[in-house]
């Protein structure tokens, strides 16, 4: 029952997240048996398609067993000898399978996506020591899906078995009237052809397994509302936090943007509300562009700023309003304005000029600016 709940209450499906650690924990979908099958069937498959180099490197090796010389039958150092030599002659002649099965073995779960390696699956889960669980666990709804397979397979591979032996009985009953090498090649037929019957009949199996395994794999993946909640509350962080994330960002931008302000051609302002540095290069910009902007305080700092770096301050209340209004950060100066800015930044190079040759500066400029772009005239 508490299992029942437990699964009525993951109702969610798993976020990117916990699919992403349950990887990392060495928690990925995977087929066994179909690997397993796999394995089985590319080791046999590579076996039946090197049958003559396999049987008459067998048929040597029997012949060679038979025939022991007098002098090596006397001392077991010998026997051995001879002994070993025979294995790891047998062993090299089924080598190319078994490396064959070894790459089936990675590949299969890389195909379905099941490859993964991780340290915590290395590690000691005291859970699965305790005798309780095991027994929760084998008597879950998982436990009774594996021992049903079991069975499934137990049936199926019996049964294909016993229709094999069936129809090999009369070759069977007449290998004992051939002569021997006709005997071994029938025998050798029987065993290859039966195995990649037996071989194709586990894939099959493996093969109905891999979609149960990824729907149990999902189904255990699922998570609760309250979780859902809580991760995403992890991920995106807690109000608070995200608040102070924000006040930090802003008072960054705010820093790099007050250094843009001794670099400005001019600072427009309200006089006292707002302010709006603007900076041109004549070859570099099409048109001027607001580097700095700010409202009360920071307009304030902006004109300290700009003071005491020399960078002429001037007043024109509706250019500043509608500047601020109509652009952001690293704008250019919209269209309408040009006028009004052209008419600003000329007095800023005859201020220039006049400073450098001692003269008396110009009287500042008064643009004129459409109502319609002026916030405080459109209200």
């Amino acid at each position: 029952m508490a299992e029942n709940d437990d699964v009525q209450e993951r109702s969610e499906k798993a976020t990117q997240k916990r699919l992403r650690e349950a990887r990392e924990r060495g928690e990925v979908p995977q087929s066994r048996d179909f690997t397993a099958a796999v394995v089985t069937g590319i080791i046999v498959a590579a076996m039946v398609f090197d049958r003559a180099h396999i049987g008459a490197g067998f048929e040597t090796l029997m012949r060679h067993g038979m025939e022991i010389p007098r002098g090596q039958l006397v001392t077991t150092s010998s026997m051995l000898w001879r002994l070993r030599e025979m294995v790891v002659a047998g062993f090299l002649l089924v080598t190319p399978a078994i490396l064959m099965g070894m790459v089936a073995a990675v590949l299969t779960p890389a195909v379905l996506g099941s490859l993964s390696f991780s340290t915590e699956a290395f590690g000691v889960k005291l859970d699965r020591l305790n005798p309780l669980s095991g027994l929760g666990r084998i008597f879950s709804s998982r436990g009774l899906v594996e021992l049903l397979k079991a069975l499934l397979k137990f049936v199926f591979g019996g049964g294909v078995t016993v229709l094999l032996v069936w129809q090999a009985v009369p070759v069977l009953l007449a290998m004992g009237s051939q002569p021997v090498a006709t005997g071994l090649g029938q025998a050798w037929g029987l065993i290859t052809h039966a195995s990649m019957v037996l071989a194709g009949t586990l894939v099959l199996l493996g093969a109905a397994d891999v979609p149960w395994q990824f729907y149990e794999f999902a189904k255990r993946m699922r998570m609760t509302r309250e979780e859902m909640k809580d991760e995403f509350k992890e991920t995106e962080g807690r109000p608070e936090v995200k608040s102070r994330i924000r006040q930090i960002q802003q008072q960054a931008a705010r820093k790099r943007m007050m250094q843009e302000v001794p670099r400005a051609d001019v600072v427009v302002t309200n006089p006292s509300h707002y302010a709006v540095a603007l900076k041109y290069e004549e070859g570099r910009m099409s048109a001027p562009q607001v580097v700095a902007k700010g409202v009360d305080l920071m307009a304030l700092q902006m004109r300290t700023i700009a003071g005491d770096n020399e960078v002429p301050i001037l007043e024109a209340p509706p250019l500043a309003r509608a500047l601020y209004a109509s652009t952001r950060l690293g704008d250019e100066v919209p269209a309408a304005l040009y006028m009004a800015v052209a008419q600003v930044l000329t007095w800023v190079y005859r201020l220039r000029t006049a400073s450098v040759n001692g003269a008396e500066p110009p009287p500042p400029p008064q643009p004129e600016v459409d109502p319609s772009l002026d916030p405080k005239t459109s209200e």
